[in-house]
């Protein structure tokens, strides 16, 4: 196994090949996505239609989200007695959240899956440094700008991978904290998932994910950016288009519960509310 070494981008490239310098960075990646630290967080999402803006608590059963604000509007009464009732389902039918929990297990998957592909899915070459800034990276470490394109030589193993296929783009890697801090990726052609009988992929979409570290040294996605249209089932149009910010990360007992999740939501929805009448009444 390969220990991963660490690199500073102030004291030029790595006399490793950028390859390598992936491979050792997603072995970390891998490695500590199961970190035990957990936390509360805004997840504000952005579609052609408008916007919603939740908070989020990761719990040892599942993640936690309630809406708040829909187009930057705070719920109405009504609406936050719906939201709740909502999330409370969970809580009510242990079925209903082992499904949950079965889904996000099932997402984390196959994001594993494509971060693992990466250091075969393309080829790279050193592209020069950016710096760390807040959102992106660790502020005041300089990060390597790696290009990549398709690895004329990577068989996808699954449905899952067959997107790469297609894809180049920047990758920024932070060498000191062995972590990706950005991929910016572009569709360079059409992309058939599925061996072509669910559907495809059209040519120029993009999709954009920042990481950072939020605090000693622990690592999340910051922001999601995707631009993608295609057909399902060769009749069917997809058009995703969104932009998710996630911000205001706050850590919160590893051992978590889901009720006790849903009950730390109740009172920070409380919270918000009373600063938004008292915002309100001021005016």
């Amino acid at each position: 196994m390969l220990t991963a070494d660490r690199w500073s981008a102030a004291e030029g490239p790595p006399a490793v090949p950028p390859h390598e310098l992936v491979r050792q960075v997603v072995a970390n990646e891998v490695k500590t996505d199961d970190q035990t630290v957990k936390y509360m967080f805004r997840e504000r999402k952005e579609t052609p239609n408008g916007s919603q803006t939740k908070l989020m608590v990761q719990t040892r059963d599942a993640m936690v989200g309630m809406v708040v604000a829909i187009n930057d509007q705070p719920l109405s009464l009504e609406q936050r007695r719906a939201e709740l009732g909502r999330i409370q389902r969970f809580v009510n039918d242990p079925e209903e959240l082992e499904r949950k929990r079965k889904k996000e297990r099932e997402d984390s998957e196959r994001v594993q899956r494509i971060l693992k592909a990466l250091p075969d899915a393309f080829l790279y070459e050193y592209n020069g440094t950016e710096a760390g800034r807040p959102g992106v990276g660790k502020p005041g470490d300089q990060l390597f700008r790696l290009k990549f394109r398709p690895n004329p030589n990577y068989e996808p193993p699954t449905r899952v991978e067959q997107v790469l296929t297609g894809m180049q783009g920047i990758v920024l890697i932070d060498g000191q904290e062995q972590h990706i801090a950005r991929i910016d990726g572009t569709l360079l052609k059409d992309v058939s998932f599925g061996w072509g009988i669910l559907g495809h992929l059209d040519r120029g979409g993009h999709f954009l994910v920042d990481q950072a570290d939020i605090s000693d040294n622990n690592w999340a996605i910051t922001r999601m950016e995707l631009a993608l249209t295609g057909k399902i089932f060769f009749f069917k149009n997809l058009n995703m288009k969104s932009t998710e910010v996630y911000s205001d990360f706050r850590p919160v007992p590893a051992d978590l519960t889901f009720a006790q999740g849903v009950e730390l939501l109740k009172k920070e929805q409380a919270t918000v509310a009373e600063n938004q009448a008292q915002t309100g009444s001021g005016k």
